[in-house]
C-alpha cells in the first residue's frame, strides 16, 4: 500500500491549478510576500549580502521548506546561461548564436534544439527560471539589443521565439518571453513612450508575441522599461489584463524587468505579478506598500493570491516543484558546443558571391585573415544576456545598471578554424591596427578574409549603422590592392555597407557563438553550404529608416536605478505602423541594400507544381522544391501575401506584401520534395478596432513564392476569400 503524500498538493494526480490553490491557501502572509518582490541576486556595491542559498544570478526567491516548495533561482538567458564573466567565477556555459542568427536559419527545429541546450544547462546549474524568449520585432535598425531578438517580421519572430521557449521548457525549466511590448530601443529606454495605434500594434508587435505564446507556452511574460501609449509596460492594464491575460488567456505570471516597476496599486491592479530587481526601484512597491494597499482595500487580497497562484501553477505544470533543479548536474559541453556550431552553420548568410568566388579552394598557398581579435574568438553582444565561456577574451565594455558590462570575444578562433579547414600552413593574421603592414600583406595574398565587427549592448543603441573604428576605410583600402576579398561581418543588427560594391563576397555572421569559428570556416571553404536568410533588411543608408535621427544618449537616461535626465519622450511608431522593416521599404518604394529573406547558396533551387487551396479562412499552398544544383543544400521557400492590388494604405483593407508562411527543406543534389505552406489567417487580415478582432475582407488576394521579400521572379497567383471575422 502506497503512503499518502506529505502534503495534499504533493499528489501529482491533481491538476497544477488545484495544487497551486492548495499551496496558496496554506501560505502565511510572510511566505506570500517573499515571492512577490525580490532584489537582484548579484552582489552589489554597498548592497546587502546574498542569502547563502542564492547561486548568484538575476533573482532568488527563498524556499518555503515547511510546505515543500523549493527556492526559485532565475538567470538571464536566450543566448545561453548568462554569467557576465564574474558573477559565478569559473562557471562555464555554451554560447549560442545570437537570436538574429537563429532567426536567419528560418528553422523552428533548430530553435527548439538550441533552446533545449539552455534548459539543460540551466537545470544542471540549479536554475528553475530562464529570462529568455526575446520576441520584440526589430523596429529600430540601430537598436542596441537587436541581437537578442529574432527578426523584423512577426511570423518569423513568433515561430522562432516560441520554439526556443518550448525547447527550454522541455527540460523542466520555466522560460519567460520578453520584453512585452514595443521595446525597440536602448538609448533612453526608461524614458521612452512607444506610440502606436491599436490596429498596427495588433498586426505587428503583439502578433509576434501572440504567435510566440501559442507556440512556446512560456511560463512567464516580462514587460520592459518603456511606456506604451502613455502607460509604463509594467502598469499597462490594456496590454497585461485586457490582451495578455484576457484575450489570449495567458495563465503564467507577469514579472517586471529589473528596476521597471513604478507603482504599487497601478501595477498590481494592471496585472503585474512580481516586482523583480526591487533594489533597483525607488522603493519596494510590492513589499510593505502593497501590504498596506491590501489592508486599505485599494488592492484586492484575491489579486495577491492570484500572483502566487500563477507562479506555483506554472512551476507545478513544468515539473519544477516535483523535481527541482540542483547545482550538481552534469553538462556535456562538447556536445552542446557542437549543437551551437550546427546552429551557426544553418544561420550564416551568404549575402554576396560575385563570380562564384566562394567556396574557396583548400590549396590556396597564401591566405590572409584580417580583423580585430579574429585570432582569439568571435564577438558577442553585451548586457544581461552575455555568455562568457571559459577562455573568453574579456575587454572593457559599457555600464549597465551600475555594473560594468564587458565586451566579450567568445573562445572560437576564426583564424585557427580557417587553418584547420584550409589544410595549409599559409594562413597569416593581421589585426588591422597597422594599416601599412596589413596592406602590404594583402597585396601578397591569394585571398583576404576580412572579419569586421560591430559591438552592441543592452543599455545603449548603436551610433549610426556604419562599421566603427575605421573598418570601412580598411575594407576599401584592402579591396583596392586585392580583388579577392571576403568580408565576414559580425554585427548586432543590420549595418550599412558603402563598400559592398568593392568586394566580391560578403557573409553576415551576426554573433555566431561558441561554434562560430568552425562555422564561418566551413562556409568559406565549402564544408558547409550556406543556407541562412537575412532576418532583417540591410538599408543602403540610415536616411531610409522611418526615424533616421537618434537621441543623444547624454540627454536621457537609459538604465534603471540611475538619476533621470530630461523628460519622457515619444517615439512615433505610427510612422510605419505595422509596416515594419521590409514592409516599410515596399510601402515607401525604397530599395534596401539587401532585402529581408535574402540569402545565397552554393547550389540552386526551383519551385514548381504550385497548388493553392482555400477552405474558409484557411489558405494552404503545396509546392514542389527541387535542388537543381550539384550539391546538397537547404532551400527556404518564402510565401508572401498581399491584397490583390498590392497597394498600401494607412487605412482600409489593402496591405503591402507580408511573409505568410515559410519552410526549410534539406535536399540532396537533384532531389525534389513536396512542401506544404500554411498561411496563418491573421496575416490575411487587418485588425478591426471596433470589433476587437482580426477581419478578413472579402475579395482577391495575391500570393507569390520568392527567395526574399522583394523577389517577384517566382510563382505568383491569386485566391478569392470570403469576408470573415476571426475568433
Amino acid at each position: 500500500m502506497s503512503s499518502s503524500p506529505v502534503h495534499p498538493w504533493s499528489d501529482p494526480a491533481l491538476s497544477p491549478d488545484d495544487r497551486a490553490r492548495l499551496v496558496v491557501e496554506a501560505m502565511t502572509d510572510d511566505e506570500k510576500w517573499s515571492w512577490i518582490s525580490g532584489p537582484m541576486a548579484i552582489p552589489m556595491p554597498g548592497g546587502a549580502p546574498l542569502p547563502a542559498e542564492a547561486i548568484g544570478s538575476a533573482a532568488y526567491y527563498p524556499a518555503i521548506e515547511r510546505l515543500g516548495i523549493p527556492a526559485m533561482q532565475q538567470s538571464d538567458a536566450s543566448l545561453g546561461v548568462s554569467n557576465l564573466g564574474e558573477v559565478r567565477p569559473g562557471d562555464n556555459a555554451t554560447a549560442l548564436p545570437s537570436s538574429l542568427l537563429l532567426g536567419a536559419s528560418f528553422d523552428v527545429e533548430t530553435a527548439r534544439e538550441t533552446g533545449a541546450v539552455v534548459g539543460r544547462q540551466a537545470r544542471a546549474k540549479g536554475f528553475s527560471v530562464q529570462l529568455a524568449g526575446g520576441a520584440n520585432i526589430v523596429r529600430e535598425a540601430t537598436g542596441g539589443r537587436n541581437f537578442e531578438y529574432v527578426s523584423e517580421d512577426p511570423l518569423l519572430t513568433g515561430l522562432i521565439a516560441g520554439a526556443s521557449v518550448a525547447g527550454i521548457q522541455s527540460e523542466g525549466v520555466v522560460s519567460t518571453m520578453k520584453h512585452f511590448a514595443v521595446n525597440s530601443q536602448e538609448t533612453g529606454r526608461v524614458m521612452a513612450n512607444s506610440v502606436l495605434g491599436e490596429a498596427a500594434l495588433r498586426e505587428s508587435d503583439l502578433l509576434a508575441f501572440q504567435i510566440g505564446i501559442e507556440e512556446g507556452r512560456p511560463g512567464a511574460i516580462m514587460p520592459g522599461y518603456n511606456q506604451i501609449n502613455g502607460h509604463y509596460a509594467t502598469e499597462n492594464a490594456h496590454l497585461i489584463s485586457d490582451v495578455l491575460k484576457g484575450d489570449w488567456g495567458f495563465r503564467g505570471w507577469v514579472m517586471a524587468d529589473w528596476g521597471a516597476t513604478h507603482s504599487t496599486e497601478a501595477a498590481a491592479n494592471a496585472g503585474l505579478d512580481v516586482q523583480s530587481g526591487a533594489n533597483l526601484d525607488p522603493e519596494p512597491f510590492f513589499g510593505q506598500p502593497l501590504r498596506d494597499a491590501v489592508a486599505a482595500g485599494r488592492v484586492d487580497a484575491a489579486r495577491v493570491d492570484d500572483m502566487l497562484h500563477r507562479q506555483l501553477r506554472t512551476l507545478f505544470a513544468l515539473g519544477v516543484i516535483d523535481a527541482p533543479p540542483t547545482t550538481d548536474g552534469a553538462v556535456d559541453y562538447s556536445a552542446d558546443d557542437l549543437i551551437a556550431q550546427r546552429s551557426a552553420e544553418r544561420g550564416l548568410v551568404l549575402v554576396k558571391n560575385d563570380g562564384g568566388m566562394l567556396p574557396l579552394p583548400q590549396a590556396l598557398p597564401k591566405i590572409l585573415v584580417v580583423g580585430p581579435h579574429a585570432d582569439a574568438g568571435v564577438l558577442s553582444g553585451g548586457g544581461s544576456s552575455s555568455v562568457t565561456p571559459i577562455g573568453s577574451l574579456v575587454l572593457d565594455g559599457t555600464d549597465v545598471m551600475g555594473m560594468q558590462t564587458p565586451k566579450v570575444y567568445q573562445p572560437s578562433s576564426i583564424v585557427r578554424a580557417i587553418r584547420a579547414e584550409a589544410r595549409t600552413s599559409g594562413v597569416t593574421f593581421q589585426d588591422g591596427s597597422d594599416r601599412d603592414a596589413t596592406l602590404a600583406a594583402a597585396r601578397e595574398a591569394d585571398v583576404v578574409i576580412l572579419v569586421a565587427d560591430e559591438w552592441r549592448s543592452e543599455g545603449l543603441d548603436a551610433s549610426g549603422l556604419g562599421l566603427p573604428d575605421g573598418q570601412e576605410e580598411l575594407i576599401s583600402a584592402v579591396a583596392a590592392v586585392n580583388s579577392h576579398v571576403v568580408v565576414v561581418v559580425e554585427s548586432g543588427g543590420p549595418i550599412t555597407m558603402p563598400w559592398a560594391d568593392e568586394v566580391p563576397a560578403i557573409i553576415a555572421a551576426f554573433y555566431p557563438g561558441s561554434g562560430g569559428g568552425p562555422a564561418i570556416a566551413g562556409v568559406l571553404f565549402g564544408r558547409v553550404n550556406p543556407s541562412g536568410h537575412l532576418p532583417v533588411s540591410f538599408p543602403r543608408s540610415q536616411s531610409q529608416l522611418p526615424r533616421p535621427e537618434q537621441n543623444d544618449p547624454t540627454t536621457t537616461t537609459s538604465n534603471p536605478g540611475e538619476e533621470r535626465r530630461g523628460e519622457i519622450f515619444d517615439v512615433d511608431y505610427d510612422i510605419e505602423g505595422s509596416d515594419v522593416g521590409y514592409r516599410w521599404y515596399d510601402r515607401e518604394g525604397l530599395e534596401p541594400r539587401f532585402a529581408f529573406g535574402h540569402g545565397l547558396s552554393y547550389t540552386t533551387f526551383a519551385v514548381s507544381d504550385v497548388v493553392a487551396r482555400v477552405d474558409k479562412t484557411a489558405v494552404t499552398v503545396d509546392v514542389t522544391v527541387t535542388n537543381t544544383g550539384a550539391r546538397a543544400g537547404a532551400a527556404v521557400p518564402q510565401l508572401y501575401v498581399s491584397r490583390a492590388s498590392g497597394a498600401s494604405g494607412a487605412s482600409g483593407d489593402d496591405f503591402v506584401w507580408r511573409l505568410g508562411a515559410f519552410a526549410r527543406v534539406e535536399l540532396e543534389a537533384g532531389e525534389r520534395r513536396s512542401v506544404r505552406l500554411v498561411v496563418d489567417p491573421r496575416l490575411l487580415a487587418r485588425w478591426d478596432v471596433s470589433a476587437g478582432a482580426f477581419r478578413i475582407a472579402g475579395g482577391t488576394y495575391s500570393l507569390r513564392i520568392g527567395a526574399d521579400a522583394r523577389d517577384a521572379s517566382g510563382p505568383a497567383f491569386t485566391v478569392e476569400l470570403a469576408a470573415a471575422t476571426l475568433a
